[in-house]
C-alpha cells in the first residue's frame, strides 16, 4: 500500500511542479498570472490512499508591476477587470495585455492581431464623431480611415478687456489700413465649407465712455455700406462696473446673450454665417487684453495617429490638428474571475463559473482607469516560485525515499523467505 500512497505523493508534487516550473517560465510575460496547485488527502473507505492536487488557484487578483512604453496605444487596467478581444473564429476571450495599434483596415488589434472590443462613437452624417454623445454599440473598435471632411466655422469666441482709458481715434474716419482710425484690433482664423482658410478681423473703436463700436473685415476687405463707406456693425456696451451690458447691430443679427452672426459669401463655397460671442468681454481701466480668441472649424485632414486615453477613449489626430474620440475600450467582468479557463495568448475563456462577461467604460463607477503608455508585467514572484521549488524538491526526495525503502524491505523479505 505505501508503493501506492508515495506514487500519489509524486504524482501530486510532479502536478505542483508543473505549475511552478509555468509561472517560472512566464516570469517575464506581460499580464500573465500565477498559478497555485492545491493538494487534498485521499482515502478510499476510511484507508490512507494518499494525495493529489485538488484544484489549481490563479492569483487573479494581484496586479502586476508597471512598465511605461511610452507608446500611445499601450494601456494598464490599474484594478480588476479585463480587455475583450475576439479572435480569427470570432471567439471572444479575455486578457490583461493592454499591447494594442491599429491595422490596415483601422480595426484595433493586439499584438496576435485579435480585435479589441470596445464602444463605437456617435457620429454624424458627415462621419464625424458627436461630442458628449452617449456610448455607442459594442463591438470591434475601428479607427476610421482615410480623409475626415472639412468643416465650416460657425463659431467665434472672443473675451478681453477694451481699455477703459480708450480715446477717440486721431483719425475719426475708420480705415482699417490706417492704425490711427481705430484703438485695437483683433485677427481670428476662420474656414469655409471647403476647408479653405480665410481671416476675420475686428476693429474696436472707442465710443465714448461705456461704448465700443466693433468693424468687420473679411480676408482683408472692409465691409462698407450700400454707399461705399465705412459703418460700425457692432456696438458694445458696458455698465459703471465696466461689465458688458448689451450688443447692438444695425447690419448683423444678433446673437444672445452677447454677440452677433457674421455673414460672408466665400467664392465657390457656402455661405458663411459665424456666431461671435463676446460674453465677459469687459472695460476696465488699463491695459488692452484678449483672453479668448477662438473659433470652430478646420481643413480636411488625414489620419496621422491614434492614442488611448485613461478613461478607454480611443483618440484620432488627424493632420489638420483635430482630435476626435472614435470609439471607447470596454473592460470586462465577471462575477468569478478566479474560474475563468486559462487559454494560450495570455488570455482566459469564460464559463459556467464565471458567469456572463459585465461590460464598463475604465473609470465608470467602480471601474479602474488605464494607466496609458504603460503595460501590466507578470505578478509571479521568483523567489517565491524558487521557495517552493525547492520544497517540492524534499517532498519529491521524501516520496521517492518511501519507495526505495518499500523495496529494500520487500527484497530482504524475499531473501529471508
Amino acid at each position: 500500500m505505501s508503493f501506492e500512497i508515495a506514487l500519489a505523493g509524486i504524482s501530486a508534487v510532479s502536478s505542483s511542479l508543473d505549475q511552478i516550473s509555468n509561472n517560472i517560465a512566464n516570469a517575464g510575460t506581460y499580464g500573465y498570472k500565477s498559478s497555485r496547485a492545491n493538494f487534498q488527502a485521499v482515502y478510499a473507505d476510511g484507508q490512507t490512499n494518499g494525495a493529489e492536487v485538488g484544484s489549481v488557484t490563479q492569483s487573479m487578483g494581484k496586479v502586476g508591476g508597471i512598465v511605461n512604453t511610452g507608446k500611445s496605444m499601450d494601456a494598464m487596467i490599474g484594478g480588476q477587470g479585463f480587455f475583450a478581444v475576439r479572435n480569427a473564429n470570432g471567439q471572444v476571450v479575455y486578457t490583461r495585455v493592454g499591447q494594442f495599434n491599429t491595422d490596415k483596415d483601422g480595426f484595433v488589434v493586439d499584438a496576435t492581431g485579435r480585435k479589441l472590443q470596445g464602444y463605437a462613437a456617435v457620429l454624424d452624417k458627415n462621419g464625424q464623431a458627436v461630442a458628449g454623445a452617449a456610448l455607442g454599440a459594442l463591438g470591434d473598435l475601428k479607427v476610421p480611415a482615410g480623409q475626415i471632411g472639412a468643416q465650416a466655422t460657425t463659431t467665434l469666441a472672443y473675451s478681453g478687456n477694451l481699455s477703459a482709458d480708450w480715446t477717440a481715434p486721431a483719425n475719426p474716419t475708420f480705415d482699417s489700413s490706417d492704425p490711427t482710425s481705430y484703438n485695437s484690433s483683433v485677427t481670428s482664423v476662420v474656414y469655409d465649407s471647403l476647408g479653405k482658410q480665410h481671416t476675420l478681423t475686428q476693429y474696436f473703436v472707442s465710443a465714448g465712455i461705456g461704448a465700443v463700436n466693433t468693424y468687420y473685415s473679411f480676408d482683408g476687405a472692409a465691409r462698407k455700406d450700400a454707399a461705399g463707406a465705412a459703418t460700425p456693425d457692432t456696438r458694445m456696451a458696458f455698465d459703471t462696473n465696466g461689465q458688458l451690458t448689451g450688443v447692438t447691430s444695425a447690419t448683423l443679427a444678433i446673437t444672445p446673450p452677447a454677440g452677433a452672426t457674421f455673414t460672408a459669401a466665400p467664392a465657390g463655397a457656402a455661405p458663411l454665417a459665424v456666431a461671435i460671442s463676446y460674453t465677459n468681454t469687459t472695460a476696465f481701466s488699463g491695459d488692452t487684453t484678449t483672453l479668448a480668441n477662438t473659433a470652430n472649424g478646420y481643413t480636411a485632414g488625414i489620419l496621422t495617429g491614434t492614442a488611448i486615453g485613461e478613461d478607454g477613449s480611443v483618440v484620432a489626430t488627424y493632420s489638420n490638428g483635430l482630435k476626435q474620440t472614435v470609439g471607447t475600450v470596454a473592460l470586462a467582468t465577471f462575477a468569478d474571475e478566479n474560474a475563468l479557463t486559462p487559454l494560450s495568448g495570455t488570455s482566459w475563456g469564460s464559463n459556467n463559473a464565471t458567469g456572463p462577461a459585465l461590460f464598463s467604460q475604465p473609470g465608470a463607477g467602480a471601474a479602474p482607469k488605464l494607466a496609458v503608455g504603460s503595460l501590466e508585467q507578470s505578478n509571479v514572484d521568483v523567489t517565491s516560485e524558487l521557495v517552493s521549488l525547492m520544497t517540492s524538491q524534499q517532498v519529491y526526495q521524501a516520496n521517492a525515499k518511501v519507495i526505495s525503502t518499500q523495496s529494500q524491505m520487500m527484497q530482504s523479505l524475499m531473501q529471508a523467505v
